[in-house]
């Protein structure tokens, strides 16, 4: 069991090392550095060079506030948290991946592992891509991974889109029909069978081209066995039962009744050699959360989240036939907190526009024990 360190605790810990491949663990500072600042010099092993008119003189006094975690706002404490389960999570798994749904939430994610390895992520992103998703969506995707020079991987269940095994193929069909294909038995094939081959290294795996914009086929086939994820407790019901370190079985499947206590400040990150673990650095963030700190960092979005001019917006992004608009009249982000704020949609769950958690008694849990994200 690792204790999760407060922010301030973090300040005064050892700087843990890794090998000489991986980045250093850097301790989290009071203000974890804005993606836009730039700093003049770094020396050797990476610390900070002081100004050039520094002096060896002692500092003067303090006239600052002493660093206390009342000194720190909400959205600081969240986002050291985070920092610091990314970092534990890149010592502890040697193979490692970070999902990226295009979302809200995992583009905060992408965000914050940006920050914590001070602008490049050392491992790959990994996009479960059903050939459905709005094609603003995909730019969005190809745009940023360009401009932050990521290892950017998709990976797809290429035949049940070529043989038409999904629902918006078959949903002209009668409902008894045998070739018919739910909305959840596509999310089956589509994204928990399509995440399932990629991580194991069983599927097809593409990685982005940063030359020329186009997508080859990766030569790497290893399973990845630690997994970020972009999930919080209050999205949905089964998402509230996870853990910051949640191990699955060697099918990731999930078993929800037997996840690790995580009590107070302690979390469990050592598994058995091959454990396949989901990571949840933003399992603590709310919905009002995230969109506070995309105001606050400035982070780009894509536009299909706020109102273009017809009363609606989407909530949850998804695939397009299986996602509905809200009523909304949100057209920036200010809008969307001040919507939030007004308790307006307190009562209707975030994914409601989400077709597929409404199909069935199990809803997205059962899709969640059997892989999905």
């Amino acid at each position: 069991m690792v204790p999760l360190q407060s922010p301030v605790a973090a300040l005064t810990a050892p700087v843990a090392q890794t090998p000489s491949n991986k980045i250093r663990i850097a301790r989290i500072a009071l203000a974890v550095p804005r993606l836009n600042t730039t700093t003049t010099a770094v020396g050797g092993g990476g610390h900070l060079l002081p100004p050039a008119n520094s002096s060896n003189d002692a500092r003067p006094p303090r006239t600052e506030p002493a660093l206390t975690t009342a000194t720190l706002d909400h959205l600081d404490l969240l986002e050291q948290q985070s920092v610091f389960i990314f970092r534990e999570a890149f010592r502890h798994f040697d193979r490692m991946c970070m999902l990226w749904s295009i979302g809200k939430d995992s583009t905060v994610l992408l965000w914050l592992a940006r920050k914590a390895f001070f602008g490049h992520i050392p491992f790959p992103l990994v996009h479960i891509d059903t050939s459905y998703k709005l094609p603003e969506m995909i730019e969005y995707r190809d745009r940023l991974a360009r401009e932050y020079k990521l290892t950017m991987i998709y990976g797809q269940d290429e035949v049940s889109i070529k043989d038409g095994n999904t629902y918006p193929a078959t949903a002209h069909l009668a409902a008894d029909d045998p070739r018919k294909v739910t909305r959840k038995q596509c999310c089956a094939l589509l994204k928990s069978g399509a995440l399932k081959a990629t991580l194991q290294g069983t599927g097809v795996r593409r990685r982005l081209n940063l030359t020329n914009g186009k997508y080859d086929i990766d030569m790497d086939r290893e399973p990845w066995h630690g997994v970020i994820v972009g999930a919080r407790s209050d999205e949905e019901g089964s998402r509230s039962k996870e853990r910051y370190f949640s191990p699955r079985d060697k099918n990731n499947a999930w078993d929800v009744g037997d996840q690790p206590p995580e009590l107070w400040n302690q979390f469990k990150t050592d598994f058995a050699p091959g454990t396949h673990v989901r990571i949840h650095p933003l399992l603590d963030w709310t919905e009002l959360n995230i969109w506070e700190y995309i105001k606050r960092e400035n982070i780009p979005t894509v536009s299909l989240y706020y109102d273009q001019g017809d009363g609606t917006r989407y909530r949850s992004l998804g695939c397009g036939p299986c996602q509905t608009p809200i009523d909304s009249k949100a057209k920036n982000v200010d809008d969307i907190i001040a919507e939030l704020k007004s308790g307006k949609l307190k009562n209707i769950a975030e994914r409601s526009g989400r077709a597929q958690d409404q199909e069935g008694r199990g809803g997205l849990e059962d899709l969640r024990r059997d892989g999905y994200m």
